[in-house]
């Protein structure tokens, strides 16, 4: 399949929406999907300020490969996803040979052991709001992000705005754009009661000082 030129932020959300989500999410690893509206509005919002197209963007955490799909759609010269989970990752590489973005690499491995440098991160790490998940798994990835990329986007509930802004500081970062949404999270695990509950996240752009 030839790659889809993208002119309009709605045509790269229909685009985004074609890809599946986890079939098997494991609680420890807080695997929820970022909407595809989300996704395309963050996505969009970076192309406009100049930190995808011809840069290498890095998709820490990627899941079924949201943001590096996207990226690579808005005409990133690289990008690479990686995720601890190879189930996800092979999801991410099948939806990316579809689309015929060979611009995209994905690899199965835990975060802190990746040592590639990039212009941009683009990230959805887990909340560390589980008790069986990970923890301070935030905390692992906005430290990872920060030594990968001069420019960061990373999400987190909008209560730990504050904490996660000094966070980003102790490492020189400079938060300079803010996106809210709210953020569906389904009933996908057991411990889950209602059919969705809505959060409500904050997403920071981050530089490196």
């Amino acid at each position: 399949m030839k790659k889809p030129r993208i002119t309009r932020k709605k045509h790269l959300e229909m685009l985004l929406q074609q890809i599946p989500p986890h079939k098997s999410p494991k609680v420890h690893l807080e695997q929820y999907s970022t909407p595809a509206g989300i996704a395309a509005d963050i996505l969009w919002n970076a192309y406009s300020l100049g930190d995808i197209k011809g840069k290498k963007v890095v998709d820490l955490g990627c899941g079924t490969g949201m943001f590096a799909i996207g990226a690579a759609l808005l005409g990133a010269r690289e990008v690479v996803g990686v995720d601890v989970d190879p189930d996800a990752v092979a999801i991410a590489r099948t939806q990316a040979s579809r689309m015929g973005l060979d611009s995209v690499k994905f690899t199965s491995g835990d975060v802190q052991s990746f040592s590639q440098s990039a212009n941009t991160v683009i990230q959805n790490p887990p909340f560390g709001a589980q008790k069986a998940g990970m923890k301070n798994a935030d905390r692992i990835f906005m430290k990872k992000a920060m030594e990968t990329a001069p420019v960061v986007y990373s999400f987190h509930i909008m209560e730990t705005e504050e904490f996660v802004e000094q966070f980003f500081g102790s490492f020189n970062g400079r938060v300079t754009c803010k996106f809210h949404y709210s953020f569906p999270i389904p009933k996908i695990y057991d411990f889950h009661q209602k059919e969705r509950v809505n959060v409500d996240v904050v997403v920071l752009r981050v530089e490196k000082s």
